[in-house]
């Protein structure tokens, strides 16, 4: 069988779900010899790395281009692949092959008001008809699983939950690498941490309010580091940050290196990811698989994937924000014990483990 998976995406943006289709090109085709491997790439100078067994069709559509669905399905009818992996919520139109399509999260749906109009108009005006399109959908974590059976014109044996996992760098690093990562983004030798994109469903607006108010108690407690990719918020962050008069103690690091990223999460105190909604939150994995606390919100996917090895809070509520960071950093016991518990549950998730319940998936709608 010709299995195609829609890897432009990570040409365009980088993240979460870039990562994820990443993940799939390198380990899908090592991991199933038994079917041929297209992957769909941009038509952009670099191309990413193909796995043996598998082999590259440039494509000269965009991703998340207006009349992508219809451009898409021309440019691969050629290939006649039997199945089409879109990873990125939106498939092409049907031309004969079988499609699987993954859904992240339905922020668009439950919380339109985090989105920039245009991300809102691309996938509120397409979802209905690509889950309809669709043979099987894969969601992340079973919290998103029930938000698509709610929302979304399905049926329930169609959808099924596949985590995601942390990539295996991800690991606490020797005290030398961490010292360097720290030279090289200037950094200082104690941080509080958040990773991920600088956008509203995040809540950062709160965790710096949390923030002023963990200085309140603690005079002493570490810079605040915000890292990740720039997002739509960055400018009133630093805004925000001027109000709250902590200018000093907030650390912007937009577009940071994903090979500092074990370093950067192994040198923090701890993570903090209060956000409104996560369709799976791998940054929890990724602190957690490197040895380091975490503080999340009680929302989503979050409490789900951290498993009890992450202390909880409210996202609409800045004082228990500010409490669950302040016991973090001063509460020595609790900082070992979801510490030891972090590392357990990070083992759990594998990129194999990913990569065999999706193939799982791919041979129900192959062979049913």
């Amino acid at each position: 069988m010709r299995i195609a998976i829609d890897a432009r995406l990570p040409y365009y943006v980088q993240g979460g779900i870039a990562s994820y289709v990443r993940a799939l090109m390198t380990r899908l085709p090592l991991q199933d010899s038994a079917n041929d491997y297209l992957m769909l790439h941009a038509r952009r100078p670099a191309l990413l790395p193909v796995a043996p067994g598998a082999r590259s069709v440039r494509c000269w559509t965009p991703a998340h281009h207006r009349l992508e669905r219809l451009a898409l399905s021309v440019e691969l009818w050629p290939h006649r692949p039997h199945l089409l992996h879109s990873p990125d919520f939106i498939c092409p139109l049907a031309a004969g092959w079988r499609s699987v399509i993954t859904i992240h999260d339905l922020t668009f749906l439950i919380y339109p008001q985090f989105l920039t109009a245009e991300s809102r108009r691309y996938y509120n005006n397409q979802i209905t008809a690509s889950v309809r399109a669709a043979d099987a959908i894969l969601a992340d974590s079973e919290a998103t699983r029930q938000d698509i059976l709610q929302r979304l014109p399905v049926r329930a044996a169609a959808v099924h939950t596949v985590h995601l996992a942390q990539d295996p760098r991800f690991a606490p690093q020797p005290a030398q690498v961490v010292g360097a990562m720290r030279t090289r983004h200037a950094l200082p030798a104690e941080y509080l941490l958040f990773v991920g994109t600088f956008e509203p469903r995040k809540n950062l607006p709160a965790l710096l309010r949390a923030y002023a108010l963990v200085r309140q108690q603690l005079p002493d407690a570490p810079a605040l580091v915000l890292a990740g990719n720039s997002g739509w918020l960055q400018p009133e962050l630093e805004t925000q940050a001027a109000a709250l008069h902590l200018q000093q103690h907030l650390l912007l690091r937009p577009d940071f290196p994903a090979a500092d990223l074990p370093a950067l999460y192994t040198g923090a105190s701890v993570l903090a990811l209060p956000s409104h909604y996560e369709g799976f939150g791998l940054p929890v994995l990724e602190a957690m698989a490197c040895g380091t606390p975490v503080v999340i919100s009680d929302r989503g996917s979050l409490p789900e994937i951290a498993g009890g090895a992450a202390i909880s809070c409210a996202p609409d509520d800045d004082a228990t924000i500010a409490s669950a960071i302040e016991r973090a950093l001063s509460d020595s016991a609790l900082r070992s014990a979801k510490r030891a518990g972090g590392l357990v549950r990070a083992a759990e998730f594998s990129g194999e483990r990913c990569c065999r319940e999706t193939l799982r998936v791919y041979n129900l709608v192959l062979h049913g």
